[in-house]
């Protein structure tokens, strides 16, 4: 007898429950999504002790089928797909036919189901039947997961915390509602509501449940498109954001994904406005033809593959900066007070990660925009959803997006006033009262003319008398000599010079005198610290590290002419909200708000 054998079914779903049942989180988006691919237009989710003793999940959907009941069931039996063909061309969230099996070879499922005309029920224990039978049920699904890996317990061990699962489930339910906001979504735990969207399609309604109104209110929305690609969304002005990366939601053809590259674009589409070490808060969607996109890469389907990767990161990147330099990005110096926040065990619950711990409740507490009593109705007649059709959009590429035209003004004007503690020039305008911060003003003064210096086709070069001599080791050595062309590219002309050693014979003429030597070595230590050394990221650091030198510092007391002539040097920058490390430049205090400080206004 031969060592290769063929698996039976039960523990074959039980190696398939490992790749995607990890957690209780995995139940409920795969569930959810069944709910979403069957037209619902309200869901209820219903947990216990944060998924791991009950998952309950109600939909109104189109519903199964008695005699498809139990080949729901089986290993990749699925409605979604019905060939090679499909397979590629896929607009469902689910199609792979491997979770309902999963999650049934690891945890006691029940489960009702009705078209409308008939119902079914069966419940299901580790993979194994117990019972079937006819049932009366209102159109739709409810399906019931109770002791998440009972039958194997090393998985339990894996396990974190209620709150650390909790907040797993949480993340994934706000991203399928953002993703759906025509679906009304409703999130229980221990019979406290945790999340309810109205369904009515509107976004904001849900970002709004989600983060709170406060933080809404300071979103903006956004949109572009290439000949491949339709981007929109919603993002928050640079003011606003958080200490990791997890708020930044991505949607293609409506499902929530993770991607490295776009990621990476949605932050070089805020360049240089936030602080090191902060990201933003941003809902990104975007449209594509199926075949564009391969979304059978992962069983989690979370992670995707692009046909045309870099000219998405373009199209989102260009549309964000083109989005921010149409608006007044100087923040308010009087911090709104927020209402009182009202929680208890739901502390820890937030947007982001449990690893972020920064786990706070939303900003205001969400009222239910669907009364109680409407919402049996609301199961029983459905208002149908029309499927989505994919129509692409035959725009120019270059229009409006390759080199966005900034306002001629980005400030308004200001007189200034004075300066106080030799740091902050007060000004005055129409509006209100202004502070600048004076290193940080002459920052990105530099900044944006060291880039536009570096951007440059014909560079002025300088050829050095004394060259400059740079050793590496053996393995530095060759990664430099590589990227040589970069450095050129950058008006730096550099040659091999010996055993592991390079000289630099010219560089732009307009390197800061006596800071040459240190300013080309960053440059080469980008080179050498970067896995994907590329000529933007090269001149931008360039740029941002020139701008540092000798700019004023604090401290330094300035005549009103030099304040005078710095603020106007400002108002002619692209955007002159930030320094090139995203630190405030410029900060607003309005009439009002001034006349409420002092009590003239209630």
């Amino acid at each position: 007898m031969g060592n290769i054998q063929q698996l039976d079914e039960f523990l074959a779903n039980k190696i398939a429950a490992g790749e995607v049942v990890e957690r209780p989180a995995s139940v409920v988006k795969e569930l959810m999504e069944n709910a979403i691919d069957a037209h619902s237009t309200i869901i209820e989710i219903e947990l216990i002790e944060a998924g791991l003793s009950s998952i309950r999940i109600k939909d109104n959907g189109e519903g199964i089928l008695e005699e498809d009941l139990l080949r729901a069931f089986s290993r990749h039996a699925t409605s979604k797909i019905k060939n090679e063909h499909d397979l590629f061309r896929i607009k469902t969230l689910g199609f792979r036919g491997e979770a309902l099996p999963s999650i049934a070879s690891v945890a006691k499922v029940e489960i009702v189901s009705s078209t409308g005309d008939q119902g079914a029920k069966a419940v299901i224990h580790g993979g194994k039947l117990l019972k079937q039978e006819a049932a009366s049920a209102r159109k739709g699904t409810d399906i019931k997961v109770e002791e998440l890996f009972f039958n194997t317990p090393a998985r339990l061990k894996y396990m974190k915390t209620i709150n650390t699962e909790l907040g797993n489930i949480t993340d994934i339910v706000n991203r399928l509602a953002l993703s759906h906001s025509e679906i009304s979504i409703r999130l229980i735990h221990n019979g406290r509501t945790l999340l309810h969207t109205n369904g009515q399609g509107d976004v904001r309604q849900v970002l709004s449940a989600i983060y709170g109104i406060q933080t809404v209110k300071k979103m903006i929305q956004f949109q572009g498109d290439s000949l491949d690609f339709t981007v929109s969304g919603w993002a928050a002005l640079p003011e606003v954001t958080r200490a990791s990366k997890s708020y930044i939601s991505v949607l293609v053809n409506g499902r929530y994904i993770k991607n490295y590259g776009i990621t990476k674009a949605v932050l070089e589409g805020y360049q240089t406005l936030l602080p090191i070490g902060r990201f933003p808060v941003i809902l990104l969607s975007v449209e594509m033809d199926p075949l564009l996109v391969d979304v059978n890469v992962h069983p989690s389907k979370q992670e995707v593959r692009f046909s045309k990767e870099k000219e998405l990161q373009h199209v989102i990147a260009e549309t964000l900066k083109k989005a921010f330099r149409e608006e007044i990005l100087i923040p308010s110096g009087v911090t709104e007070k927020k209402e009182p926040k009202k929680y208890s065990e739901q502390t820890t619950f937030n947007w982001g990660t449990a690893k972020e711990q920064e786990l706070t409740p939303k900003e205001t507490e969400f009222e239910s925009p669907v009364p109680e009593e409407q919402i049996s109705q609301m199961f029983e007649e459905p208002d149908r959803q029309a499927d989505r059709t994919y129509e692409q959009k035959e725009k120019n590429y270059e229009a409006d997006l390759i080199k966005p035209q900034p306002p001629k003004k980005r400030i308004p004007d200001i007189s200034v006033i004075g300066q106080a503690h030799g740091t902050y020039i007060i000004g005055q305008g129409e509006e209100g009262l202004y502070m600048i911060d004076q290193h940080a003003a002459q920052e990105r003064i530099k900044y944006e003319y060291f880039r536009e210096k570096l951007a440059q086709e014909n560079k002025e070069t300088q050829e050095l008398l004394v060259p400059l001599t740079f050793d590496f080791s053996g393995d530095q050595y060759i990664k430099v000599k590589d990227n040589l062309s970069l450095l050129e590219d950058a008006g730096v002309f550099a040659e091999e010079f010996g055993s592991n050693s390079l000289i630099v014979r010219a560089h732009p003429v307009w390197f800061p005198e006596g800071e040459e030597s240190e300013i080309i070595e960053e440059m080469i230590e980008q080179i050498l610290s970067d896995k994907r050394v590329d000529i933007y990221k090269l001149r931008e650091e360039a740029a941002i590290l020139m701008s540092c030198k000798r700019s004023i510092k604090a401290n330094h007391y300035l005549q009103k002419a030099d304040m005078e002539h710095l603020v106007s040097q400002l108002s002619g920058c692209v955007d002159p909200f930030t320094c090139p490390h995203g630190r405030p430049v410029i900060i607003h205090f309005s009439s009002y708000d001034m006349e409420k400080m002092f009590k003239r206004v209630m």
